[in-house]
């Protein structure tokens, strides 16, 4: 691995100082001996000692380093890396929103709860739920949510031998988790020959220990299952409730609505779907929307609209907080601006575009890394990076960065070997698709008459390939500066 970046302690010299400490207005205490660490030698904490214009200067370029939708295109399947409307940002900054605190009286925040209770109405309208709690931090955090509910759903009826919960093998890998979490034992379903769940063995399970099903539609190949109807029926025929893992909605926004078709539960990704920011660790926002009979164990508070105004409520039988207060409340801000800027016609216009998108990037990529399934794709499609003498899927990805574009997700799903799995979401231009579709015809040029430079890829970036099992199984985490 190369390293040409210099780094901050590289400009480090004693008594240089980035900002200047006020004379202190209380008694000073001293820190004991035990207690205190040594300004030098072993346990030091050897930070840098830089000036204010060299620490701005680092932290500036390593964000110039930095991957992101506002730089590069970023086709990360399953994730959809799309741009965040600056709008957005505006309305999130608006100091009586930004400056409310959570612990004000109701009638302080009315217009916070407005905008809560907007949302929550927003989602109940596009997903076709009787409601929604804004309480999941992130898509995960509303798959716990939905299972959570499920069971306690089924506790209430007394029916305790429901311990098993049916998911696909084209799920998100979250699924599983989520399930072990809740106490529930995680089945999987295989999918058949055209990436669909496959009907006669998910029957054949489908008996009174089935709690329900968890299913992510379109699925993760980026197809929509041809036979939902027969997959939530024969849950449901069997007592069980079926979870949709809403994370990939943007391909049916306004064409379709989940609970429309069976669905009792679904979490929204307002990352995906809805345009709030993805990635860097967060905030994320996994609302999670319920039909009628499951209304009652949504988390809470949720906020409610009355003849006075807007206030907060416990469902009657709610499986309780998610997380403190009332959700991240800037991502709800941000999400509500994206659906009220689009409004129903565009967000259908939005689901159009991602499908689009998606069926002519994989057209124009068919002869070199043709789809796995052929089928019409829905916002994105898999496909195998295994071209090529000894050339692999992360050769492929790691090529990618010295063409400046990001990889797409590597590896996932995992029912397809060598799988790169492409979304080039709607906000993309047929420009910016067709110089990415060159990129991978290169590579693949290159996978067959140069496969050495696709092994030693990246060679343009700041840092070259790593060892990434020695990173895995020995990570450093902390950079530690020779002593001087």
């Amino acid at each position: 691995m190369k390293q040409t970046e210099p780094l901050i302690w590289d400009y480090s010299r004693r008594g240089r100082s980035a900002t200047s400490v006020p004379a202190l207005d209380v008694p000073e205490e001293v820190i004991p001996g035990d207690l205190a660490r040594p300004e030098s030698g072993e346990g030091s904490l050897r930070l840098p000692e830089v000036s204010e214009l060299d620490l701005v200067r680092h932290f500036t370029r390593l964000s110039q380093l930095n991957f992101s939708i506002d730089t590069q295109f970023y086709p990360l399947g399953s994730c959809t890396m799309k741009y965040n409307p600056k709008v957005n940002e505006t309305v999130a900054a608006i100091e009586g929103f930004g400056a409310s605190h959570p612990l004000a009286p109701e009638n302080a925040v009315q217009g916070s709860l407005q905008v809560i209770w907007e949302l929550q109405d927003a989602l109940c309208a596009i997903g076709g739920f009787a409601g929604v709690s804004l309480q999941p931090a992130a898509g995960a955090h509303g798959e716990l949510a939905g299972v959570l509910m499920i069971r306690a759903y089924h506790h209430a009826r007394g029916d305790r031998n429901r311990t098993r919960m049916l998911i696909p093998d084209s799920a998100h890998g979250t699924n599983p988790a989520s399930v072990a979490m809740a106490g529930f034992e995680a089945v999987q379903i295989p999918s058949d020959q055209s990436g669909n769940v496959d009907l006669a063995a998910l029957r054949a399970l489908c008996d009174d220990r089935i709690a329900g099903l968890m299913i992510t539609n379109p699925n993760t190949l980026g197809l929509f299952e041809a036979h939902i109807k027969e997959v939530v029926a024969a849950v449901h025929d069997c007592g069980g409730l079926v979870y949709g893992d809403g994370a990939n909605l943007n391909a049916i926004l306004g064409v379709l609505r989940p609970g429309d078709i069976g669905i009792d539960v679904m979490h929204f990704n307002l990352h995906k779907t809805f345009s709030t920011p993805h990635g860097g660790g967060g905030p994320g926002s996994g609302p999670v929307g319920a039909a009628q009979p499951l209304l009652p164990y949504l988390p809470g508070p949720v906020v409610a609209k009355t003849s006075t105004g807007y206030s907060l409520v416990e469902p009657q039988n709610s499986i309780g907080p998610m997380k403190a207060f009332f959700g991240n409340f800037g991502m709800i801000l941000r999400a509500l601006t994206y659906i009220r800027m689009h409004g129903a016609d565009g967000l259908r216009e939005v689901a159009e575009n991602a499908v689009l998108n998606a069926n002519y990037l994989k057209h124009l990529l068919a002869d070199v890394f043709p789809a796995r399934y052929r089928r019409s794709c829905m916002h994105e499609f898999v496909v195998s990076g295994h071209i090529g003498e000894g050339v692999e899927t992360m050769d492929v990805a790691k090529r990618l960065l010295d063409y400046g574009f990001h990889a797409p997700t590597v590896y996932f799903p995992l029912i397809v070997k060598d799988a790169m799995m492409i979304e080039p979401t709607e906000t993309e231009s047929r420009e910016t698709l067709e110089a990415f579709a060159a990129a991978l015809h290169e590579i693949a040029r290159e996978a067959h008459e140069h496969p050495e430079t696709l092994h030693e890829a990246p060679v343009t970036t700041p840092v070259s390939r790593v060892d990434e099992v020695r990173a895995a199984k020995a990570p450093v985490l902390r950079y530690c500066p020779e002593d001087t």
